[in-house]
This record gives structure tokens, C-alpha cells and sequence, in this order.
């Protein structure tokens, strides 16, 4: 026999829905949803921060007379009585800048009292009842600030209890003509909906603010690791060369050098074995940064021999560009005086600016100069204001070039100074500190075989 179809939810299971909901509501008419803090508490001008309570304190300061006269002279109530319902309606007020559920709470139970006051004035047939209008548009007033500050929950327990006060009080006094409990019941929901959609948005657009700013940092994050992940993967190339001559070396020195003793041999030995045991570490942890598949990485890696190809790439792409690079420097890269580390980022370094500049700066004249002076190899990258502003490849830059920039400086103990220019150019200088150069006995020593 095939299993009945399911039939409508039990008997207790919508109590108890219904129970969890009417708690809920209560819990959202009896504590704020907020600290006691008021609109625009954490904003940066002043005047901001002292414009809810300059607000409250006019509102206070018109519906509090406006209450009393309304309520003598149209309603008929004595002066005394009328002053202290005046003070319960409107001055809780004060309290909508920090406060606003509390100040409900008054004023709706300084409201519903007035109204059956006024039931014993014998009131005129076109007066409204059961609220009055300085009462009626101040709990307007009080419902949409409300609505800025409270959650959803409150704003509709808040929706429902005066819509229930307004039923009340109607059914008390159906045939009375001008009723005011309907009017109050509409334009409630409206200042409460008005009031939630404003702040709804507000939160909205500061999640995504915040979310940006989140995303920035990641973005950031993620390029600083990525240009050390690039960095390693080019250090390995350059040190690696180095420990493969040092193995060789260290094999061959027993077979090249005659009359070696034992203990030299041995020495020897050691040496290559450290040298193939690091060189086999450095691959291993490649293994880990290098991407599958990457063949790019197996090429040569750039130097400043090859700066002059640089700029003329750039050039071809519309960018007049120039290169001046010092004779010392020239000499400095055929004997071997720069350091392979410091020749890789000094390229990278002229690279990532010339890519700035066409980016940024389109059509700017930029002239790249890289010379040796006190024990340093200074690469410097300016370009001129460019001749069509407003009309940049990128509006705004992130920075992230500037962070693979220092990274290297970095990594070679050197130091980079940028920034623009008086006359709307920019500047890129970097440092990179050069070995001493050796003595020429030292030197000739090193070209023997």
C-alpha cells in the first residue's frame, strides 16, 4: 500500500512557531538592537556628529508649545494637564538621538493616555481623535527614527503595537468621524519602511566599502607573494649556476691540483657533497614555487645587457623613451663586477617602471639612467607630465608595481626612493649595493685554471 501523502503541519508545531515569533517580538520591543550611540557617532566632522542632537533638540523645542496650545484651545483640556501631556508626547524626543525605542515607548504610552483623556473633554465633531496632530506627526517623527536605528524584528513588533493601540482605541469610539487611528496605522508603516530602506542601504554600502578595502589588502597580499614566489624561482637560477660550478669544481680539484694530501681530498670531498646537497634542496623547494607546466622559466634570465632591448620595445609601443647607461657599468657587466641577484632586479626594476609609465602616463618622454657610483649601481627612471592629460590606459593605480620593486631592492639590501614630481612627472630611484671589487692579485689568482 503506497504511503498517504503528507497532510498539513500539526496542530503544536504552528503554536510553537507562533509562540517562537510572539517572543521574538517581544524581545525586539523590550531591548535595542544598538549601543547608545547616536547617528553619525563615528563620523570625522564634528558638525556631523552634533547634527542629531541639534535635530532632536528643535524638534523638541517646537512640538513641546505646539502640543500645549493644540491641546487647550482645539481640545479643551486645562492648562496643568495639558502642560504634562505635552512634556510625555514630546519631550522623550531628546532621546531619539541615542535612544529612539525607549523614546517609542514613552511617547506611545504618553499618546494613548492622552487619547482617553480626551474622551471626557466632549470633543468636536471635526476634531481628530484618538490622535492629535502635534501627536500624530511627532510619533511619525519618532517612528521613522526608529527605522534608521532598530532591526527589522523591532520595526515591525513596533508596526503591530500601534496598529493594535490604534484598533483599540477605534472600536472604543467607531462612530466618531474624524479618526485618526487609520491615518496613524498607514503613515506609521510608511516612516518605519522609509526609515528600515535607508538604513538597509547604509549598511549595505558599508559592508561593501568594507569588503573592498578587504579585497585591496588581499590583492596586495596576494602580489607581494607572488613577486616573492618569482623572486625565488629567479634566485634559484642565479645561485644554482654558482653551486653547479662549486661541485664541479670541488670534483675535479683532486684530478687539476697534483700532490693533494688525504685530508685535503677530503676537504674537497665535503665540499662537494654540501654543495650537491644544497643545490638539491633549492630544487626541491622549486618543485614547491614553480607552477606545472611553466616553460618560460627556463630561459636565460635578463639583464641589464639587455635594458637597451627594453627601451626599444617601449618605444615601438609609442613611448619615447631613452637609455643611458655609464661606461663604468658596461665595464662593471663584462668582468663581472655585478652581482647576477642585483643585475636580475635592476632589469626587473627598469621593466616594471617603463610598464608604469605607459600605463599611467602615456606619451611622456622618460629617460632611464643607470650608473655605478660609491660602492652602488643606482637605476634611476623619470618621465615628464604627459602631453595628453586625462588620458592614462588606468585612472588609478593600486600600487602593486611598487611593491615588486621594493621586494628586490630588498632582497639586494639596496634602497628605493619614488614619488612625483613639481612639474606632474614621476620618479623611480633604486640603490643596489655592489661587492668591493678585488685586489688584482686576488683577481689574477681567480683566472688561473
Amino acid at each position: 500500500m503506497p504511503p498517504s501523502p503528507a497532510g498539513p503541519p500539526p496542530a503544536d508545531g504552528l503554536l510553537s512557531a507562533a509562540r517562537r515569533n510572539l517572543r521574538e517580538l517581544a524581545q525586539g520591543l523590550s531591548h535595542a538592537s544598538h549601543p547608545p550611540t547616536p547617528l553619525f557617532a563615528d563620523s570625522p566632522r564634528r558638525w556631523l556628529r552634533l547634527l542629531p542632537y541639534a535635530l532632536v533638540l528643535a524638534l523638541t523645542a517646537i512640538f513641546v508649545p505646539v502640543t500645549i496650545t493644540v491641546l487647550i484651545n482645539d481640545y479643551g483640556v486645562q492648562g496643568g494637564l495639558a502642560g504634562a501631556l505635552a512634556v510625555g508626547q514630546a519631550a522623550p524626543m531628546l532621546m531619539l538621538a541615542h535612544r529612539p525605542l525607549q523614546a517609542w515607548w514613552i511617547v506611545f504610552t504618553a499618546d494613548v493616555v492622552g487619547a482617553v483623556v480626551l474622551l471626557g473633554q466632549g470633543l468636536r465633531p471635526d476634531a481628530l481623535w484618538p490622535w492629535t496632530p502635534p501627536g500624530l506627526v511627532g510619533c511619525l517623527f519618532v517612528l521613522l527614527a526608529l527605522g534608521l536605528r532598530e532591526s527589522r524584528r523591532t520595526v515591525i513588533g513596533v508596526w503591530l503595537a500601534t496598529g493594535t493601540a490604534c484598533l483599540l482605541l477605534f472600536l472604543v469610539r467607531p462612530s466618531h468621524g474624524n479618526s485618526s487611528a487609520l491615518l496613524l496605522f498607514v503613515l506609521g508603516g510608511v516612516a518605519l519602511v522609509i526609515g528600515a530602506a535607508v538604513r538597509e542601504r547604509s549598511d549595505a554600502q558599508r559592508r561593501l566599502v568594507e569588503q573592498e578595502t578587504i579585497s585591496e589588502a588581499e590583492r596586495a597580499q596576494r602580489t607581494l607573494l607572488e613577486e616573492r614566489t618569482r623572486i625565488a624561482r629567479e634566485l634559484h637560477d642565479v645561485v644554482a649556476h654558482h653551486m653547479s660550478v662549486i661541485t664541479v669544481q670541488a670534483d675535479s680539484a683532486p684530478y687539476r691540483v697534483e700532490g693533494l694530501s688525504e685530508e685535503a681530498r677530503a676537504e674537497f670531498a665535503s665540499i662537494a657533497a654540501g654543495a650537491r646537497e644544497s643545490l638539491a634542496e633549492m630544487r626541491r623547494l622549486l618543485s614547491v614555487l614553480r607552477s606545472d607546466g611553466s616553460r618560460s622559466e627556463l630561459a636565460p634570465q635578463p639583464g641589464l645587457d639587455r635594458a637597451q632591448q627594453l627601451v626599444e620595445a617601449t618605444v615601438r609601443a609609442g613611448l619615447p623613451a631613452e637609455l643611458s647607461l655609464a661606461s663604468d657599468v658596461r665595464e662593471a657587466l663584462e668582468r663581472g663586477g655585478v652581482p647576477q641577484a642585483v643585475d636580475l632586479s635592476a632589469y626587473r626594476i627598469v621593466q616594471e617602471a617603463l610598464a608604469n609609465v605607459v600605463r599611467h602616463a602615456p606619451g611622456a618622454r622618460t629617460r632611464v639612467s643607470v650608473t655605478v657610483r660609491d660602492g652602488h649601481l643606482t637605476v634611476l627612471v623619470v618621465n615628464d607630465r604627459p602631453e595628453a592629460p586625462g588620458s592614462p590606459l588606468e585612472t588609478s593605480g593600486t600600487g602593486h608595481g611598487l611593491v615588486g620593486m621594493r621586494e628586490r631592492v630588498r632582497l639586494t639590501g639596496g634602497t628605493l626612493d619614488t614619488g612625483p614630481l613639481p612639474d606632474g612627472g614621476f620618479r623611480v630611484a633604486a640603490r643596489l649595493p655592489l661587492p668591493p671589487p678585488l685586489p688584482p692579485s686576488a683577481s689574477a689568482t681567480s683566472e688561473e685554471p
